[in-house]
């Protein structure tokens, strides 16, 4: 499968060279990832044997899924969901009920499961994606002022808006309609779009991989939820495939109180690519300012990052090193207590093979959804040491924990009302609420 996987990425960046890429093209990695993902579409079960209850992990499994402290408080299979592939997920906590929710990514839109009693998931209903032509495996969702964000790579997909509040009270399954749509202003759409993070401090959304500013920053003011407006953008760094952006408290006293994203980028140039860690100062949205872009060894393709809570080391996803170099999977460290000159501190290679993809930090935890590998859990409180120990494990794909895309999880949630509760996407079976047993004897 590697192999296969290598191959077919390389064949495909060589046709787009012959001709001219936009920063959303990405030549090659779409493309095979796209193959790939058909494959899970196409092979994922309508029915899974999987034990659908609360499942502890017990010498060394949950149901038929190998763990370690980590126990299976439930699980929905995609065709419960009612999904055909389910990609990104997110949360939300009613402040008014107190009932968590998880939102699941899918090919047919965003779904929302009532997850207040983690053992019994209860699917309340879906918002239909806004467009069905295209990159329908990419969708992604955040949440500001109970009002979730969402985009899509489908084509001429805009950010969907839909006020989180019509939740409340339903008790069967709805089809629920956009509070608002945006699309941005002439000469500035995103036409579609990777993924968007929120500054939840200050009210403004970023949106990435559109087909905008490069690809880069298009900067949303989203202060009224229901009436988003364009705010700015920035195109220096090229094309951002994921981004974390916030109000800055961390080490470097030069831009504290500052607002800015913390990004990684893969900018297609024909080397292939152009593979970065960029931090830009957006508190002035109408004049973002670049602060550094650094590339870094080893690079495939710069795809995911999070800061740990402390805001001094960012820690990085690269998605095609496994595959390109055959290490087992990888984290980056970023030392970032200088921002204008971010050092990679350290690389650590952990004893799975799959490719690593999206990573939270909660406390002194890393959680990240690795593919073929499932959720990992890695303590964090020695990454001044460049040490990230493994403590906790699910893995939702049995079958193998190969360097691929054809199966596993895409991301995961750590930050529900209800302490300790994640919940997991996974593309091929559906969706997992897990609780590792963190802090406990063993793990």
């Amino acid at each position: 499968m590697r192999s296969k996987l290598v191959t077919a990425i390389i064949a495909t960046l060589a046709v787009g060279l012959g001709g001219v890429a936009s920063a959303h093209d990405q030549p090659g990695l779409q493309e095979a990832q796209s193959e790939a993902f058909e494959a899970v579409a196409a092979n994922a079960a309508d029915t899974s044997n999987a034990p659908r209850s609360h499942q502890p992990c017990i010498r060394g499994f949950a149901g038929e899924f190998p763990c370690d402290g980590i126990d299976q408080l439930s699980f929905l299979p995609s065709s419960e969901l009612g999904a055909s592939f389910v990609n990104d997920i997110w949360g939300w906590t009613d402040p008014a009920t107190g009932k968590d929710y998880a939102l699941v990514g899918a090919s047919e839109g965003t779904i929302f499961v009532d997850i207040s009693d983690p053992k019994r998931p209860v699917v309340v209903g879906l918002l239909p994606t806004a467009s069905t032509v295209g990159g329908e495996f990419w969708r992604d969702i955040k949440v500001y002022a109970d009002h979730a964000f969402i985009v899509s790579e489908f084509e001429d997909h805009p950010m969907q808006v839909f006020d989180l509040t019509e939740l409340r009270g339903v008790s069967s399954y709805t089809e629920f309609s956009d509070t608002a749509q945006y699309f941005g202003p002439s000469g500035s759409e995103i036409g579609h779009a990777h993924n968007i993070a929120i500054n939840t401090d200050i009210g403004h959304a970023y949106i990435v991989g559109s087909e905008s500013f490069a690809g880069g920053l298009h900067i949303v003011d989203i202060t009224d939820p229901a009436n988003p407006t364009f705010a700015g953008g920035f195109a220096d760094h090229g094309y951002t495939h994921d981004t974390q952006c916030l109000q800055y408290e961390g080490p470097d006293a030069d831009y504290e109180g500052r607002s800015l994203c913390f990004s990684s980028n893969a900018t297609f140039d024909g080397t292939p690519f152009l593979n970065t860690v960029s931090i830009v100062d957006v508190t002035d949205p109408a004049n973002p300012v670049g602060i550094a872009n650094v590339d870094y060894p080893g690079d495939g393709y710069s795809h995911q990052g999070w800061l740990t809570t402390d805001q001094r080391y960012f820690l990085h996803n690269d998605e095609l090193d496994e595959l390109f170099f055959g290490v087992n999977t990888t984290t980056r460290i970023f030392d970032l207590s200088d921002l204008d000159n971010p050092q990679l501190q350290s690389t650590v290679e952990h004893d799975t093979t799959a490719i690593g993809h999206n990573v939270y930090t909660e406390g002194k935890y890393m959680f990240a959804s690795n593919y073929t590998s499932g959720l990992r859990v890695f303590n964090t409180e020695n990454v001044a040491l460049g040490e990230l120990p493994e403590v906790a494990y699910f893995d939702m794909y049995p079958e193998n924990d190969n360097a691929s895309f054809e199966g596993g999880t895409w991301s995961n949630y750590p930050y529900f009302s209800q302490k300790g509760v994640v919940a997991v996407s996974s593309m091929d079976r559906g969706l997992f609420i897990l609780k590792p047993r963190l802090g406990k004897s063993g793990n």
